[in-house]
C-alpha cells in the first residue's frame, strides 16, 4: 500500500539571507508544490521575479544560501501491514527529516533515493512530516573545509564537496540556481511479510541462440517465509515465457531463454522490439506479496579498445554489428528538475531522433535521468552513454563522500541496467584531463582525487551489476592509463581548441578516433532571446544579454569565429544571423571532417543537443524547443547516407546494412548556373562503410574563384558542395530569390526559387510567432532551383513578412 505525499505542502524560510520585505512572509509559510523546488514555489507564490529574465539571476542567489522547511500534515491507517517505510524518491539536498516531532533520518545526496523505516512513529490519523533543507551553498563550502580543498573548473562553489548536480552551481551555459527540496515523490509505504527490494533485469542477444532473460532479484522481508519468484516474459513474436525459482537467502537470479526474441537494434541498424517481463513474489500458500512490471529488449553492447597499428579505437558494437555513433551530448532540461514532464523529454528526444542521431550522453554535471528518459530512449533506438556524475573537479575519497558515492552508484546501475537503450557506462567528464593538464596535481600535494572511483570503484559496480555493459574510465580517455588522456590517437577525445582559440577550420587539423566533446556556440532564437533580454538597444554587449551568455569573453569568441568566413554585422538581429550560421557552418565542417576519417574515426558526440534556460550556447535546440539553423545542419551531416567533397576527392558515407550503388556528377559552374567543367563517377559504398571518389581535376581548377563553385549531385538524391572562398570574396547575389506564400494545413507554404546560388536558406519564423515552426533550414539552392518550406503557427502570421528581412535570410544578405 503506498500513501502518496505529493501535492501541496508549507514551505518557510529558517537561517539565511532572506530579504527584508520577504521576511514576514517566508516565516509565516507559503504554499509548495512536492515535487517542487524552492525557486519554483516563490515563483509561484508571486514572491520573486522569474530568475530567467532580464537580470534577475545574480540578485536572487540568496536562495541557495537561505535553509528551507517543507511540512505537511497526512492521516495514515496502517492496516493490516507489518512494516511501514517513509520513501523519499529525491531530496535536494542536505536534509534533516522529521516525524510527529522525532528525527528520523539525515541526508546528503541528491542523487539517490532514501528508505526508513518509521512504524514506531506512526500514528493512525493524523501525522506531522516536517523536512528542513539546510543550505547547499553553504553546506558544499562546510564540507570542502571538512574534506580539504580540492581544483575544480572556475566556479563560486566547490560544487565537488557535495552530491549535488554541479550545473545548479553555475556553468557556462547555465545559471547559478542552487535549488532546495523534495524534487521527486515521497510516501509511505506499508508492506507485509516481503518485498522486491531490487529488480534487474538484464538481457543479451547472439544470432543463433536469440535472447536471454536473466533476472536478478533482491527481497527484503518483515519475518521469515518460503517465497517464490515467478516471472514471464510476453511480446512481439507471440513471445510467451515464464519461470518459477524459490527464494534463497535474500536473492534470486533466473534466466530465462527466449530463443525466439527479435533483437533490438540502435536507430537506423534495425527495430526497436521491447517485451513486457512481469516478477511477482509469492507466498508459499500463493499469496502474490509484490509485483513489478517492467519493459526489456534483447542486445549485446560491446566496446573494442584493443590496440591496433594507430593506437587504442573506441568502437561501439550492438549485436555484432559496429555502430558509426552520430550523437548528442545531453544537459539536464531545465534548471527546475521536477519542472521536466515525460511530454517535454520526448519532444527533445525526437529532436535527436529526427536529427539522425543514434546515441546521447548524459553528462557528468547534471543527474541520473528519469525512467521517463530512458524509457523513451528504448523505445526510439537512441543509445545512452550514462556518466556517473563527475565533472570537471577533483573529487575525495574519504568519508562521508565515499560511501555516498558507492551507494549512489550501486543504485544507478541497478536501476539502469535493465534498459536496452544502454550502451556505456563512463566514469566522469573531464576530471582525469584536469588532473593530466590542468595543475590540479600540485596543487592536490599527493590527496585523492577520485582516481579509486573510476579505475576500482565504478568499473566493478557495473561488472557486479551490469555485467556486459561496456565502462570507460572518464571521457576524454585514451584507454590505456599512462597516456595523456585527451590523445587523439587513443580513445575518446574533446576538442576545444576550437571555439576557445582556433577558427573551426582547424577541426581538420584533427585526427580523432572519437569525438566525445565539440562544439561551436550561437544564439538561441530571436522570440527565446527577446523574452528575457530587454535591452534596448539591443545589444550583444547589453547588460541583459550577458547575464544569458556564460562563457568567458563569449561574444568576442561568437564574433572572431566569424573569421574570414563572415562580415561583422552592424545590426544587433544580423549578428543573431549571422552567429547562428556560423554555428550551424562550424559543426558542419568538423562532423564533415570527422566523417571523412572513418574508419579511423568511429563518432562524434556534439556537445550538446539541450538547454536548461534561455541563453547563448553551444545548443542545436533552444529552451523553449526552437531548432537554431546548427539543428537542421546536424541533420544533414548525420544522414546515413552523406558525401563530402574536397578538391578532386568526394567521400561518401553508407550508414546502411545494403549496398550503395549510385552516380555522382560534378559540375564546376558559375554562380548564376553556366557549367564550365564536369565529370562523372559511379560509386559502390559497402554496408556501414564509406569510399572516396577520385574526380577529374579540372572541375577543381576555377578561372574566377569568386564566381565559381563546384557541386556535386549523386544519382539517389544527396548533393556536397564545394566553394574555392569565403562569402565575403564571393559573388553572391543579394537579390537571388523570388518567394511566394500560400495557404496550408496548419499554417503556411512558402515557396522559394533561387535566380541565382543562394546559400543557407532558412525561415526564422519565430521573429513572427514565438510558437510558429518551419520544418526545413539552412538549405542551398543552386540557379533555378525551387524549394518549399512548410511554416506551422496558432496564429495568422503577416504573409508578407514571411518572405522578407529579418524573417526569410540567406548567407548571400550577410555579404551582398
Amino acid at each position: 500500500m503506498r500513501n502518496l505525499l505529493d501535492g501541496t505542502w508549507t514551505l518557510r524560510a529558517g537561517a539565511g539571507p532572506v530579504p527584508a520585505e520577504l521576511a514576514d512572509d517566508l516565516r509565516a509559510g507559503v504554499p509548495a508544490t512536492v515535487p517542487g523546488v524552492v525557486h519554483t514555489d516563490l515563483l509561484a507564490a508571486g514572491l520573486i521575479p522569474d530568475p530567467f529574465d532580464a537580470a534577475n539571476e545574480p540578485a536572487l542567489t540568496w536562495i541557495g544560501w537561505t535553509d528551507w522547511e517543507y511540512r505537511r500534515s497526512f492521516t495514515f491507517d496502517p492496516g493490516e501491514h507489518d512494516r511501514h517505510d517513509l520513501v523519499a524518491e529525491g531530496l535536494d539536498t542536505v536534509a534533516t527529516i522529521w516525524l510527529n516531532g522525532v528525527e528520523v533520518a539525515r541526508t546528503a545526496n541528491h542523487h539517490r533515493t532514501y528508505r526508513f523505516d518509521v512504524g514506531d512513529v506512526l500514528r493512525a490519523g493524523r501525522n506531522e512530516l516536517r523536512i528542513v533543507f539546510a543550505s547547499a551553498a553553504r553546506s558544499a563550502r562546510e564540507a570542502a573545509a571538512e574534506l580539504g580543498p580540492r581544483p575544480l573548473v572556475d566556479r563560486a562553489h566547490p560544487f565537488n564537496a557535495i552530491r549535488k548536480p554541479a550545473y545548479h552551481f553555475g556553468w557556462d551555459w547555465g545559471p547559478e540556481i542552487v535549488t532546495a527540496g523534495i524534487w521527486r515523490s515521497i510516501a509511505v509505504e506499508s508492506w507485509s511479510a516481503a518485498r522486491i527490494a531490487v529488480l534487474r533485469p538484464l538481457t543479451s542477444y547472439a544470432a543463433g541462440t536469440g535472447g536471454v532473460l536473466d533476472v536478478r532479484v533482491e527481497v527484503e522481508t518483515a519475518g521469515g517465509a518460503d517465497l517464490l519468484v515467478r516471472v514471464r516474459v510476453s511480446g512481439p513474436g507471440g513471445i510467451d515465457a515464464s519461470a518459477t525459482a524459490p527464494v534463497t537467502g535474500d536473492r534470486v537470479h533466473l534466466p530465462i531463454a527466449v530463443p525466439q526474441a527479435q533483437p533490438w537494434w540502435p536507430r537506423s541498424h534495425g527495430d526497436q522490439p521491447l517485451y513486457d517481463a512481469e516478477v511477482e513474489l509469492v507466498s508459499a500458500d500463493g499469496t502474490v506479496l509484490d509485483r513489478r512490471s517492467t519493459r526489456v529488449g534483447f542486445r549485446s553492447v560491446t566496446l573494442d579498445t584493443t590496440p591496433d597499428e594507430v593506437g587504442n579505437p573506441f568502437r561501439l558494437a550492438v549485436n555484432g554489428s559496429d555502430v558509426y555513433v552520430r550523437g548528442v551530448n545531453w544537459i539536464p532540461d531545465s534548471s527546475y528538475l521536477p519542472s521536466i514532464t515525460a511530454a517535454d523529454l520526448d519532444r527533445a528526444l525526437d529532436d535527436a531522433v529526427e536529427a539522425n542521431v543514434n546515441l546521447v550522453r548524459v553528462w557528468g554535471g547534471g543527474v541520473y535521468e528519469s525512467e521517463a528518459f530512458y524509457a523513451a530512449c528504448d523505445e526510439k533506438g537512441l543509445l545512452v552513454w550514462q556518466d556517473f556524475l563527475l565533472a570537471c573537479a577533483a573529487y575525495a575519497e574519504e568519508e562521508p563522500l565515499a560511501g555516498e558515492f558507492e551507494t549512489e552508484a550501486r543504485e544507478a546501475v541497478t536501476r539502469l541496467a535493465g534498459h536496452a537503450s544502454l550502451a556505456l557506462f563512463n566514469g566522469g567528464n573531464e576530471n582525469l584531463w584536469g588532473y593530466a593538464s590542468w595543475g590540479w596535481r600540485a596543487q592536490l600535494r599527493g590527496a585523492t582525487w577520485g582516481d579509486g572511483y573510476y579505475r576500482e570503484l565504478f568499473p566493478r559496480i557495473v561488472a557486479e551489476l551490469a555485467p556486459g555493459t561496456p565502462y570507460s574510465p572518464g571521457s576524454p580517455s585514451s584507454i590505456d592509463p599512462y597516456l595523456h588522456p585527451n590523445d587523439e590517437s587513443n580513445g575518446t577525445m574533446h576538442i576545444w581548441d576550437v571555439w576557445n582559440t582556433d577558427d573551426y577550420t582547424v577541426y581538420a587539423n584533427h585526427r580523432p578516433r572519437f569525438v566525445a566533446e565539440f562544439g561551436f556556440q550561437g544564439p538561441p532564437a530571436i522570440s527565446t532571446l527577446r523574452s528575457v533580454v530587454h535591452d534596448s538597444p539591443a545589444s550583444p554587449r547589453g547588460p541583459q544579454m550577458l547575464v544569458h551568455q556564460k562563457a568567458v569573453d563569449g561574444n568576442g569568441k561568437l564574433e572572431r569565429g566569424l573569421g574570414d568566413h563572415l562580415l561583422t554585422p552592424a545590426e544587433f538581429v544580423d549578428w543573431h544571423w549571422a552567429t547562428q550560421l556560423n554555428q550551424a557552418r562550424a559543426i558542419r565542417f568538423g562532423i564533415a571532417h570527422f566523417r571523412s576519417l572513418f574508419p579511423l574515426n568511429t563518432g562524434a558526440v556534439l556537445w550538446q543537443l539541450n538547454d536548461c534556460w534561455p541563453v547563448v550556447s553551444w545548443s542545436a535546440v533552444d529552451s523553449r524547443g526552437i531548432r537554431k539553423p546548427l539543428w537542421h545542419a546536424l541533420r544533414d551531416v548525420f544522414a546515413d547516407r552523406f558525401a563530402s567533397v574536397r578538391p578532386s576527392a568526394l567521400t561518401v558515407h553508407n550508414d546502411h546494412a545494403e549496398v550503395w550503388r549510385t552516380t555522382a556528377h560534378a559540375v564546376r559552374m558559375t554562380l548564376d548556373g553556366k557549367p564550365l567543367a564536369s565529370c562523372t563517377a559511379e560509386l559502390s559504398v559497402p554496408p556501414r562503410g564509406s569510399a572516396i571518389v577520385a574526380l577529374a581535376a579540372d572541375v577543381f581548377s576555377p578561372a574566377d574563384p569568386a564566381g565559381e563553385f563546384v557541386a556535386v549531385t549523386l544519382g539517389t538524391g544527396e548533393r556536397a558542395l564545394w566553394y574555392f572562398v569565403e562569402d565575403p570574396v564571393l559573388d553572391l547575389a543579394a537579390d537571388a530569390v523570388e518567394a511566394s506564400v500560400r495557404p496550408a494545413a496548419g499554417g503556411y507554404d512558402v515557396v522559394v526559387r533561387a535566380g541565382s546560388l543562394v546559400k543557407d536558406l532558412t525561415l526564422l519564423v519565430d521573429h513572427l510567432h514565438p510558437h510558429a515552426r518551419v520544418d526545413d533550414g539552412m538549405v542551398t539552392l543552386l540557379p533555378g532551383e525551387e524549394t518549399t518550406f512548410h511554416v506551422s503557427t496558432p496564429e495568422p502570421l503577416d504573409t508578407a513578412a514571411l518572405v522578407t528581412h529579418p524573417v526569410l535570410r540567406t548567407a548571400n544578405d550577410l555579404v551582398a
